[in-house]
């Protein structure tokens, strides 16, 4: 099964939940026989879902980021290299057509950080095959991106318990 028409997502805002929403959609979509790819930027820590994932037939998942904090005004090379190899790989399997849904994961914060370029991104959502759906997630999504989705969410935070000291918890948090 492929789809006749192909979406652009955006999953952003403070709040938690956009990365797992995102995953919640590409559950969904291989219970219908669609082949989904999850590419993660600026993450490369074994998240607790990526566990659960690898049992799920045509969801794939593909990290390009260390276990490290990015420093926003003072990137590492390694860590833009890894985006923009990341992005190359996103580019790559979207031309192929390979998958029916692509989740571009943190992507947004990879923009934010300047270690990818807006001007590709645009580019690729603008000349994305017809039938792929496409999600975006992360904080900072620009107007550019915003202007170019079909579907934007914005998840807002209003309370969480990390507000009184509460440290994340391994399978709920990550």
């Amino acid at each position: 099964m492929s789809l006749k028409k192909g979406f652009i997502h955006v999953y952003t805002g403070n709040g938690k939940g956009k990365t797992t929403a995102a995953i919640g959609l590409g559950i969904r979509a291989t219970g219908e026989g669609l082949k989904v790819a999850m590419i993660q930027f600026m993450k490369g820590r074994r998240y607790s879902e990526l566990d659960a994932l690898q049992h799920i037939k045509n969801f794939t998942v593909v990290q390009f980021g260390r276990d490290e904090f990015v420093s926003k005004e003072k990137p590492e090379q390694v860590d833009i290299d890894l985006a923009r190899k990341g992005f190359a790989y996103a580019k790559e399997i979207i031309q192929k057509d390979a998958y029916d849904l692509v989740i571009l994961d943190e992507i947004n914060v990879a923009l934010d950080f300047n270690l990818i370029s807006l001007k590709d991104v645009i580019e690729l959502l603008e000349n994305k095959p017809e039938t792929l759906e496409l999600v975006l997630t992360g904080r900072y999504a620009s107007p550019e991106i915003i202007k170019h989705a079909d579907i934007v969410s914005e998840i807002l935070e209003i309370k969480h318990p990390y507000q009184k000291g509460v440290q994340s918890r391994k399978g709920i948090d990550w």
